[in-house]
């Protein structure tokens, strides 16, 4: 979806995207080691000598292939991406219908002076992304309807990432099934990250 919008360009988002992702996750392992956020409980412990790669190898091995279990693999793909459609399709349809209201009834010059490539404009972005939040598939439509409009990439990442970074049914569902401080971490690690690549976005892609 986001490549349909945003073309080439879509790659740095998921790119900037993944790296977020895992900046974030090695500084909870730091801040859990340290003993500053709450241990999460429900942790598989791993064998020491346990390998991804030697389980894959074993698992192939196992696997049967037959024209009845690829059968039953193809059903069960079909069965599954149907079910995520079926989710997902009425938030991207209700995103869709939100930026065609963005881009009818909001003035043009509205989007060039608060949510330009500019400093500001990145905060302002940053503040509706917190309010507006859909869910990152319905947002996809907002963030290219704001990139069509000021030609601002890194608006349109930070609509995209802070949006999650900062909605509260996330930070709530933190909250409730692992603890308070790691609830609060993660606007307070994301956010930051998602406000430099946007800047850098907005240099890159000017």
């Amino acid at each position: 979806m986001l490549i349909s919008f945003f073309g080439f360009k879509a790659l740095f988002i998921i790119a900037a995207a993944i790296i977020i992702a895992m900046n974030t996750g090695f500084i909870f392992m730091f801040l859990e080691k340290k003993g500053w956020i709450e241990a999460n409980i429900n942790t598989i412990q791993v064998a020491e000598h346990f390998s991804i790669l030697k389980d894959i190898k074993a698992r192939a091995q196992n696997y049967k292939f037959s024209l009845k279990n690829l059968f039953i693999d193809f059903a069960g793909i079909i069965k599954g991406s149907y079910a995520l459609s079926e989710m997902v399709l009425w938030w991207v349809i209700l995103g869709m219908l939100i930026a065609s209201a963005f881009g009818a009834y909001v003035p043009v010059h509205f989007f060039h002076k608060y949510m330009g490539p500019t400093l500001f404009g990145l905060f302002i972005t940053l503040a509706l992304a917190t309010v507006i939040e859909v869910c990152s598939e319905g947002s996809s439509p907002l963030a290219f309807e704001i990139f069509r409009q000021t030609g601002a990439l890194g608006n349109s990442f930070i609509f995209l990432m802070a949006g999650v970074a900062t909605d509260y049914t996330e930070i709530g569902l933190l909250w409730a099934n692992v603890g308070r401080r790691t609830a609060l971490w993660l606007p307070v690690i994301t956010v930051p990250q998602i406000i430099i690549i946007g800047y850098i976005a907005n240099i890159i892609f000017r």
